[in-house]
């Protein structure tokens, strides 16, 4: 069976590298940022627009360059079938997660086109931005992330999701992933930032809290009224 494409107009460039960890940045070429901060999207949680995931832990500090490249632009039909399959695998690897967040129909059974679907959801949003983390040419995690939030009071930008291969946990790529991002914030000037974890993830909010993030909020998801904690950091 043909593996499915994903969505036209899709593309891929560099994103930032730490040592041991390197980034690409995949974006959409028909909505580009509305500022030249790094965009970004938010899949996620209490204030964040797409509603409440859960963070996964194990990942670690990576740098992004502060200017990067033009992205590479891919193929009309959008992500290779290589690439979305390496997706898949890694979004699969978190059974325990996607149970507890609802956003796949079957935990077990993550199947291609909706990993595909999902993403193309997450960067119809302007600001938003997704960032595949490698090692040693192997896909380890992504983060996505939303550079302006749809609330005018809330000034800061979010984390949506941070996730790492389950197999390649433990090997500090999730804290490099992390630092990555907050190094792009702080490139673009930006004083602060947030995310939220769901209720019940408590590897998640354990993960975060030792990162130097702390609980501001606590309420429910935007999308899916999903208990979550609002957490948020000082990026000095």
């Amino acid at each position: 069976m043909e593996v499915p494409r994903g969505r036209p107009g899709l593309r891929l460039g560099p994103g930032g590298h730490r040592p041991g960890l390197r980034c690409e940045r995949l974006t959409d070429r028909r909505t580009p940022p509305r500022s030249p901060d790094p965009p970004s999207r938010c899949p996620g949680s209490g204030a964040c627009p797409r509603g409440g995931r859960p963070r996964t832990p194990g990942g670690a500090a990576i740098r992004c360059a502060h200017d990067p490249p033009a992205p590479v632009v891919l193929p009309p039909h959008g992500l290779p079938p290589g690439l979305l399959a390496e997706l898949t695998a890694l979004y699969a690897s978190r059974r325990d997660f996607h149970a507890l967040s609802g956003d796949f129909p079957d935990p077990d059974d993550i199947r291609p086109e909706q990993v595909a679907a999902a993403l193309a959801d997450e960067l119809a949003h302007p600001d938003a931005q997704v960032l595949l983390a490698r090692s040693e040419g192997t896909l380890v995690g992504i983060a996505v992330t939303l550079d302006h939030h749809p609330d005018p009071a809330d000034p800061d930008p979010w984390i949506g999701l941070l996730m790492v291969d389950a197999a390649a946990g433990r090997r500090g790529h999730g804290r490099r992933l992390a630092a990555l991002v907050e190094d792009r914030f702080r490139a673009a000037g930006r004083t602060a930032v947030r995310l939220a974890v769901l209720d019940g993830n408590q590897a998640g909010l354990a993960f975060w809290t030792a990162l130097g993030y702390g609980v501001v909020d606590h309420r429910a998801d935007r999308d899916r009224g999903r208990p979550c904690a609002v957490l948020r950091k000082e990026l000095v």
